[in-house]
């Protein structure tokens, strides 16, 4: 594994930093996040127009067809310009059509998704909040050919602006994944408080809808490891967000108090206030280290990439928040204010702390995982080596040791 970025991916990560600078700036993304979806029809066909709707998905169906480590490097600058808007959503859901779906679903929806022309988001969670699959526990009943869906679906991002949703339900053990569009008759769409203005979210209830049976997907009897697949790409695609907005906080701050004068001198030269920008930087680059190895290892088929995946998202998660939380103290009362940025960031990190999961959520599922091998390993899945062995390298190669409290280096 290379431990820096290629010469083409440092230039697809400065490229990205550069346009999100020009359209992108922080008073768009105030004025975006005061509105009814967050959403931006002309900053949305300037993303697609760069093409980073179809990094990861194939050439044949109009992406670009690069890796996991391409994803996270743009989408550390998307975090880093805390961009509003269904990108998110919209490429986890990619992620599931490419994966679950037949040759047709991805002729059909792909090619839009890719260009733009389609807003998309998955339908998962319900009143328990919990990404375990097993919660979900809406379920379908099948007559006539077709699925029909009655109950609700909480906390669903961008359900507003996408004109699709994939709905997760329960039928009988297994997951059925059912595309219905946002104008099907028994739909209904209801916005839900927010903490972060820039991410929104809906109740979505479903009363008698229908969906035949031929566009379901997930019909090869695999919905369940797609729909965890591309969960994981969502879940990376968000780390490596969080590590940009870290690195804001981080460098915002930094200047801050190279200017903040106290008793004649500048705050950033006593040692306490140095202290805890040292820890921001430390947790910053472990969160980077931790997200770009978990990309390089999804993307490269390693047997240990889902436990990676869920280290990168624990420690992110935890990181983010304390990140924000030093960038607020050394801002004194200046980082309270509506005024000041910070809060944005803060904000986001609040929402992004419990998306995908939380730290919580994903320590438990490494310990499944290394314990009971919950996950299926992927390409080198026959290999003989124990899974729990396989951690090591993980935590080792990336610089990163998960504990309760990211602050505490040891």
């Amino acid at each position: 594994m290379d431990f820096d970025l290629s010469k083409p991916q440092r230039l697809l990560k400065d490229s990205a930093r550069d346009l999100l600078a020009r359209e992108c700036k922080l008073d768009r993304v105030r004025t975006l996040a005061e509105t009814d979806t967050a959403h931006d029809d002309k900053l949305w066909q300037t993303i697609c127009d760069q093409g980073w709707m179809g990094l990861v998905l194939p050439e044949e169906h109009g992406g670009l067809g690069l890796g996991l480590v391409e994803l996270a490097a743009v989408a550390e600058e998307m975090g880093r310009a805390c961009l509003p808007g269904p990108f998110l959503t919209t490429l986890t859901t990619a992620a599931l059509i490419e994966r679950a779906g037949s040759e047709a679903h991805r002729a059909k929806y792909l090619e839009p998704i890719a260009a733009g022309e389609l807003l998309a988001t998955v339908a998962f969670l319900e009143e328990s909040a919990s990404w375990d699959l097993d919660a979900v526990k809406l379920s379908t009943k099948r007559w006539d050919r077709n699925f029909h869906i009655s109950g609700r679906k909480l906390f669903v991002p961008d359900a507003d602006v996408a004109a699709l949703l994939i709905c997760v339900v329960r039928e009988g053990d297994n997951l059925a994944l059912l595309p219905v569009e946002r104008a099907a008759d028994g739909l209904s769409i209801k916005p839900m408080p927010t903490m972060d203005g820039t991410r929104k979210l809906y109740e979505v209830t479903f009363e008698g809808v229908t969906v035949p049976e031929a566009d379901a997907l997930g019909a090869d009897g695999d919905a369940r490891g797609a729909l965890r697949e591309a969960l994981e790409v969502g879940c990376l695609a968000l780390c490596a967000e969080m590590v940009g907005g870290m690195q804001w906080v981080l460098d915002t701050t930094i200047e801050y108090v190279k200017s903040r004068q106290q008793f004649g001198r500048a705050i950033g030269s006593f040692q306490a206030v140095q202290h805890q920008c040292a820890d921001m930087l430390l947790m910053t680059e472990s969160a980077r280290s931790a997200t770009y190895y978990a990309a390089w290892a999804v993307t490269e088929g390693d047997p240990a990439a889902s436990v990676a995946v869920s280290i990168a998202k624990a420690y992110c998660s935890d990181a983010y928040r304390e990140v924000g939380n030093r960038g607020i103290q050394l801002h004194g009362g200046l980082g309270f204010t509506w005024e000041h940025d910070l809060q944005l960031y803060y904000k986001r990190s609040k929402s992004s702390e419990t998306l995908f999961g939380d730290a919580t959520f994903h320590r438990e599922r490494i310990a499944r995982i290394v314990v009971d091998g919950d996950t299926v390993p992927r390409a080198r899945a026959a290999q003989s080596e124990d899974l729990a062995w396989q951690v090591q390298p993980v935590a080792t190669d990336s610089a990163i040791e998960v504990s309760a409290n990211p602050s505490d280096p040891s």
